[in-house]
């Protein structure tokens, strides 16, 4: 059962982005539309925001953006906290551009906001969510939803397609790609939604933190004084916000993608990699602006069609696949094949077996995987020809399969900022089994193919790289006694 879907919604150029989450009406009587966002973090071609701006200017009412931090989502750290607070301080500053108000909360000892969202909401209209399917945004907005006693729609602003447009059948890379490509074109312009409803200045039921105007060391304070994991510094790889953002699509279009056919599977080589997932993660950064910036390139069109590719179908295919999936996370998501493998061969000998100790400071005895875990420990993330070398050695790592699954999740989830997302779970499960099988193999991975270090050692100066790689300097963290796996079972939320 759903609600009656509003009018200006069902209109709305994009309304193929939106979904009821409960059955509660709009109540047009209201102080305003509350649009809360987790993960979209920007203010400028935010299909959230811009549903949100659609139905307040039907009802004649202003929109309310709100962004919270709260301290206990799983893996809290400096790391994270920090990066998601420059991208909150922007969003502040956008919105106000933009003729929007916005409230923010960051979650610590002297400023406690018990059930704000609910609070917010009971003056609103409706609200609006980000439909995320994986990690905190996804368990939070269901959970909402369904106490809330107002209405609340879900709005897909992580992909240039949204995916509901492309049905429920599509079973394959190659069907997707060629589904997508076929309507890719209608939605690479975007269409910023201008409110006619003067900025949010009415009461408010608690005292918003002023982002907007914070300075870099403001929100070091804040970092400071929440109850999260010190140990996980921020990465310099990596600057605050929309600043950040706007650097790494300058890089793109001037460095990565006039050699990024030749050289994207190259690690050894800065110019293979974009390093845009982490803004893309938190929404600083939407597709269609980096769509934009590769069109706007003086690149080879090839190199456009392979970033284009993966940025297009195989990211929006993990979230295609997300969403048809009770928790994205889980070790069951991947094919039946290669779960039945991994189980025949659960009891074969693992003389590779690592600490929980050496595998997250990227210790062991393996040199290669070594210098792609301390990218994750040292940068908050990992180039992709590296990851699947990656996961595929955690296999052999760890004491069975559904704890090389958990390992591989926790070290993601943990370190990197574009962790906890569909695309990395989607790469992980491709490392356990994705595509077809091969014939019953080595022990320990059966039918599941292996992956070598060959495509990076063997390039001239491989060895060399992955020597310095894998002995960087990096911190040291707290390490649980054990991986945990309570957190990637059927989606259940933290406490």
């Amino acid at each position: 059962m759903t609600a009656r879907f509003p009018g200006a919604l069902a209109a709305w150029a994009e309304a193929a982005r939106v979904r009821s989450l409960n059955a509660h009406d709009v109540r047009p009587a209201a102080r305003y539309v509350l649009c809360w966002l987790q993960q979209a973090l920007r203010a400028r071609d935010n299909p959230v925001i811009d549903a949100a701006i659609c139905l307040g200017n039907d009802l004649g009412l202003p929109v309310l953006v709100y962004h919270g931090l709260r301290e206990d989502y799983p893996y809290a750290s400096d790391r994270l906290h920090r990066f998601i607070l420059g991208a909150s301080r922007d969003l502040a500053r956008e919105c106000r551009q933009r003729g929007l108000a916005s409230v923010h909360h960051v979650d610590r000892a002297a400023m406690r906001e018990k059930g704000l969202v609910y609070r917010l909401a009971a003056d609103s209209a409706a609200v609006l969510v980000e439909d995320q399917p994986t990690f905190v945004a996804r368990w939070q907005s269901a959970r909402f939803a369904a106490r809330s006693d107002r209405a609340v729609f879900a709005v897909n602003a992580a992909c240039l397609v949204p995916p509901a447009l492309l049905g429920n059948d599509i079973g394959s890379t190659s069907a997707f790609r060629r589904r997508h490509e076929a309507v890719r074109a209608d939605w690479l312009r975007a269409s910023d939604m201008r409110p006619t409803v003067p900025a949010y200045e009415g009461p408010l039921p608690f005292t918003p933190d002023r982002l907007g105007t914070s300075t870099d060391a403001e929100i070091d304070r804040l970092v400071a004084a929440a109850d999260i994991d010190h140990s996980l510094p921020p990465s310099a790889m990596f600057p605050l916000g929309r600043d950040g953002a706007v650097a790494k699509l300058e890089r793109l279009m001037d460095a990565v993608l006039p050699t990024y056919a030749a050289v994207r599977n190259d690690a050894t080589n800065p110019a293979g990699a974009s390093t845009l997932s982490p803004y893309l993660h938190f929404g600083i950064v939407g597709p269609r602006e980096i769509m934009a910036t590769v069109a706007a390139a003086d690149a080879p069109a090839g190199a456009k069609e392979k970033l284009a590719d993966e940025l297009l179908t195989w990211r929006e295919w993990f979230h295609y696949q997300a969403r048809a999936l009770v928790a994205p996370e889980g070790y069951d998501r991947i094919s039946g094949w290669a779960r039945d493998t991994l189980k025949a061969h659960a009891t074969d000998p693992r003389p590779e077996v690592e600490t929980l100790d050496a595998l997250l400071h990227g210790e062991t005895r393996d040199e290669s995987w070594n210098a792609c875990q301390r990218q994750f420990l040292v940068d908050g993330w990992m180039h992709n020809n590296l990851r699947m070398y990656w996961g595929k050695r955690i296999i052999a790592m760890t004491p069975n399969p559904q704890t090389a699954w958990a390992t591989a999740c926790y070290l993601n989830d943990r370190l990197s900022l574009d962790g906890r997302d569909p695309s990395t779970y989607g790469n992980i499960a491709s490392s356990f089994g994705g595509g077809s099988p091969g014939k019953d193999g080595p022990a320990i991975y059966g039918k599941v193919p292996t992956r070598s270090d060959g495509s990076t050692r063997h390039r001239t100066d491989g060895p060399a790289w992955l020597h310095a790689a894998a002995t960087r300097s990096g911190p040291e963290l707290v390490v649980p006694d054990a991986v945990p796996t309570d957190l990637y079972l059927a989606g259940k939320p933290p406490r």
